[in-house]
């Protein structure tokens, strides 16, 4: 995988534009965007701006006005990082509109872009314009969480956007959020947290290094064979990384997607695989839901060693159970980036800096 221009680091005081690129829920929850606003400045001391539409919520039949957000925001250079509100299912509309000339602009223009789950499409837009983007946690998913900002993000943020030292081992939290809290409730009440064990080194005995690149399972499928899809080559020698959404595709979903990456080449060519703890959520009184979404928890992993098995990689290290994604906390990962994982001193990490 080629290197990717890195942008200028967070500095205190700086403007951080908020856009939406695919759901509405920033001006339909708005006391959660404003909740998830107030903690992202407080905790790192930037300045929040929205872009023109970042809190409409008529945006469905304008993907145009999404596009032009994300350009304004890129093209200002007062603004020094773009924060996504909210993935969705929608951003992908955005490459109807897209021309030579967006991809010059984000080329020309490289600042710190944040976001998860469907605004993996985006990130792919500024990979295909040569440079680094961040698979972080949204201004409503992960930063505005009733419990606060993390300390494990916190720190994640402030290591990858904040300074210029390498990120260095990655974090691993002893326990993560899945229960369901509905936005309109105010953030009255606290989301319970479950008991983990870290990462799971589940295959694997070498060292490898290779540059990250990945994102969400459903939007991966869904950019296949687009012109933001990397060439087999741009995988060489790579590190993906991978997550499920909150709409809890099941073990055998994951499975074919897999497999569709064997079939084209991608499973022959990277070093490893890094897996993101399974998306879920489920109320606290549904305890039926509970048990079925940990019982399907751990399918994902026989189905990466199975799958791998098929396609001669049964000697690729793979880490699941990782903080990313659809789950909180969130560590932050940036593409391009080179890393390293470890499977004897069973550690994961980024082995540069992500900004300059």
């Amino acid at each position: 995988m080629k290197q990717l221009i890195k942008p200028q680091k967070l500095q205190q005081n700086d403007l951080v534009a908020t856009v939406s690129l695919s759901g509405c829920s920033a001006g339909n929850f708005p006391a959660r965007y404003q909740h998830g606003k107030k903690q992202f400045e407080e905790t790192f001391g930037v300045r929040i701006v929205e872009m023109p539409n970042s809190l409409r919520t008529d945006l469905y039949d304008n993907p145009q006005l999404r596009l032009d957000d994300m350009m304004m925001a890129f093209k200002n250079p007062d603004i020094k990082a773009i924060l996504t509100n909210i993935g969705g299912d929608e951003t992908i509309r955005l490459l109807r509109y897209m021309t030579d000339e967006h991809f010059e602009i984000i080329r020309n223009n490289p600042k710190i872009f944040l976001g998860m789950s469907d605004t993996t499409a985006n990130h792919f837009m500024c990979m295909k314009a040569g440079i680094s983007s961040f698979y972080s946690p949204c201004t409503m998913f992960g930063f505005g969480e009733n419990c606060g900002i993390v300390d494990i993000t916190a720190q994640s943020v402030r290591k990858t956007l904040f300074s210029t030292e390498p990120i260095g081992q990655l974090p691993e939290s002893k326990e993560y959020i899945v229960e369901r809290v509905y936005w309109d409730d105010k953030n009255n009440t606290m989301r319970k947290r479950i008991p983990t064990d870290g990462n799971h080194f589940i295959q694997g005995n070498k060292t490898v290094r290779g540059r990250l690149i990945g994102g969400c399972m459903e939007l991966l499928t869904m950019m296949n064979n687009t012109s933001i899809w990397p060439s087999n080559d741009e995988f060489e020698d790579a590190i993906l990384f991978v997550e499920t959404s909150e709409e809890m595709p099941t073990p055998e979903t994951f499975c074919y997607f897999l497999r569709n990456l064997g079939a084209m080449g991608v499973l022959e060519r990277i070093n490893g695989i890094l897996f993101g703890r399974p998306g879920g959520e489920f109320t606290a009184d549904d305890k039926e839901a509970k048990e079925q979404w940990l019982a399907q928890y751990q399918k994902f992993d026989e189905k990466l060693l199975k799958v791998c098995k098929e396609y001669g990689r049964n000697d690729m290290p793979i880490v699941t159970n990782m903080d990313f994604g659809h789950t909180v906390p969130q560590i932050i990962l940036p593409y391009g980036a080179l890393t390293e994982i470890d499977p004897t001193n069973k550690t994961v990490s980024i082995l540069e800096n992500a900004v300059i």
